[in-house]
C-alpha cells in the first residue's frame, strides 16, 4: 500500500502540515494504519497510527447514530417535533418566539433543514461561534453552553421555514445534543459512549476541551501552518474565556465543550473505523443498529447534488453507487481536517490531520487524494490490525 505512504506525504508537504495519520479498512479488518510527521512540533514526537485528534464536524455522524439508537430502543421517531424537548429552554425575558420552532422535527435537524442560514447574506452567522454575545444575550455564564446558545436563538427569527431547504447547521446537531440528553436521560457524552462507542469498541473516543491544558493523553497538537510561528503564536484572539486576554485561535479562540454533538470529538483512525464498521450496514463485523435503522439514516435526506445524484441524510452525504452507496463526512477546525469515508465497495478510510489550509482546498485534495491511493493499489494485506491498537 505504498500509495497512501507517497499520496498522503506529498499531500502534505504541499499544505505544510504538520502531522496526520490515515487508517484503511477492507471487508471489516484493519488493513492499514499509519502516522504521518509530528504530533508535537516543538518536541519532535512522531504522530503515532492511533494518535487522538480533534476530529471536528465527523462529530455529526456519531450524533446521527446515536439518535439512531433512541428509535431503536422507541424513545424517538424521525419525524417528532423538537420543540417539547427543549421547552426547558427559555429565551430571555421579552423574547418573540419565532412560531415556527413549532414545526422542526428531529429529521430536519439531522439533514440541516431546521431553518437557520448561517450564510445569508449581510447578517447570517454560526451561533456556536458567539459564545459571548450568546451569554450576555441571556443573561448567563460565559462562554456559553449549548443549552445557553439554545435560548439565544429562540429570540432569533428563523432564516427559512424548516423543511424548505438545507443549509449545514451546527446549530441544529447542538439541540440534537440536549434532545440525546432529555430522551435518555443522561449527560450527551456518556450515553454515545455507552450506547454507540463503547459496544463497537471505540473506547478512546472522547470529548475535547477548549485549553491546551485540557488535550487528552496521546493528544496531537493544532497547528495553523499558514500563519507565522507554526500556529502556536499566531494568530491571537480574545480567549472565550473572560478575563483570560488575548489565546492561539486554535485553543481558545472557539469553546470545544459547547460543540460537543456537532464538532466536539477526539478520536483516532482506528477507533472511528471501529466505530463506522458497527454501523455500515455490512456483516463483515457486526453492527449495532439494524439494517431497517441503516437504511433510515442514509435514506430520505435533502437532494443535494444534480438530478438527485447525492443527498444529506441522518448525520452522512451519501452518494449511490453500484447497487450499494459512498457515505462519507468532513470536518474542519482552526487546526484540523478530518475526513471519514465508507466506500460503495467494502472500503473504508479515515484521514485526520492537526492542520487545516489557510489558502487552496485541502478538503477536496484529501479525498482525491485517497481514492487515488486505492485506485493505485494492486494487492491488499490479508491481516487485520485491529487487535495491535488500543
Amino acid at each position: 500500500m505504498a500509495s497512501f505512504d507517497q499520496n498522503i506525504a506529498a499531500l502534505m508537504r504541499k499544505y505544510a502540515v504538520p502531522g496526520g495519520a490515515v487508517a484503511v479498512l477492507r471487508d471489516g479488518k484493519l488493513i492499514y494504519a499509519r502516522g504521518f510527521g509530528y504530533a508535537d512540533v516543538e518536541n519532535k514526537i512522531p504522530v503515532q497510527p492511533d494518535a487522538l485528534f480533534r476530529i471536528a464536524s465527523v462529530s455529526k455522524p456519531i450524533t446521527g447514530v446515536a439518535i439512531m439508537k433512541l428509535v431503536e430502543e422507541g424513545k424517538l421517531k424521525l419525524d417528532d417535533r423538537v420543540a417539547p424537548h427543549i421547552a426547558h429552554l427559555t429565551p430571555a425575558p421579552g423574547a418573540t418566539v419565532d412560531p415556527r420552532w413549532e414545526q422542526i422535527t428531529i429529521r430536519q435537524l439531522l439533514n440541516h433543514t431546521g431553518g437557520w442560514d448561517r450564510d445569508k447574506p449581510n447578517g447570517g452567522f454560526d451561533p456556536m461561534f458567539r459564545p459571548a454575545i450568546a451569554a450576555a444575550a441571556v443573561n448567563a455564564p460565559a462562554p456559553a453552553s449549548a443549552e445557553t446558545i439554545i435560548r439565544y436563538m429562540k429570540g432569533m427569527p428563523l432564516d427559512f421555514t424548516p423543511g424548505e431547504k438545507h443549509v449545514y447547521s451546527n446549530f441544529g446537531y447542538a439541540i440534537l445534543g440536549r434532545v440525546i440528553e432529555r430522551v435518555s436521560g443522561m449527560p450527551y457524552e456518556e450515553y454515545v459512549r455507552t450506547r454507540v462507542l463503547q459496544p463497537v469498541g471505540a473506547i478512546r473516543t472522547r470529548q475535547g476541551r477548549t485549553r491546551m491544558s485540557g488535550a487528552l493523553a496521546d493528544e496531537v497538537k493544532y497547528y495553523l501552518p499558514g500563519e507565522p510561528g507554526l500556529g502556536l503564536t499566531a494568530p491571537m484572539v480574545p480567549s472565550v474565556f473572560p478575563g483570560e486576554g488575548m489565546v492561539p485561535v486554535n485553543y481558545g479562540g472557539f469553546y470545544v465543550e459547547a460543540m460537543d454533538s456537532h464538532g466536539g470529538w477526539v478520536s483516532s483512525t482506528v477507533d472511528l473505523l471501529r466505530f463506522l464498521a458497527g454501523v455500515d450496514g455490512r456483516a463483515s463485523r457486526p453492527d449495532i443498529l439494524s439494517t431497517e435503522l441503516v437504511a433510515q439514516m442514509t435514506s430520505n435526506g435533502f437532494p443535494l447534488c444534480a438530478n438527485g445524484a447525492c443527498q444529506y441524510a441522518g448525520g452522512w452525504m451519501v452518494r449511490p453507487a453500484q447497487a450499494d452507496a459512498n457515505w462519507w463526512h468532513g470536518g474542519s477546525l482552526p487546526g484540523t481536517t478530518a475526513l471519514l469515508v465508507r466506500s460503495y465497495h467494502n472500503f473504508s478510510w479515515v484521514a485526520l490531520f492537526n492542520a487545516r489550509s489557510g489558502t487552496g482546498n485541502l478538503d477536496a485534495e484529501l479525498d482525491a487524494t485517497l481514492w487515488d491511493a486505492l485506485a493505485k493499489t494492486t494487492s491488499f494485506p490479508a491481516h487485520d490490525m485491529f487487535s495491535s491498537f488500543r
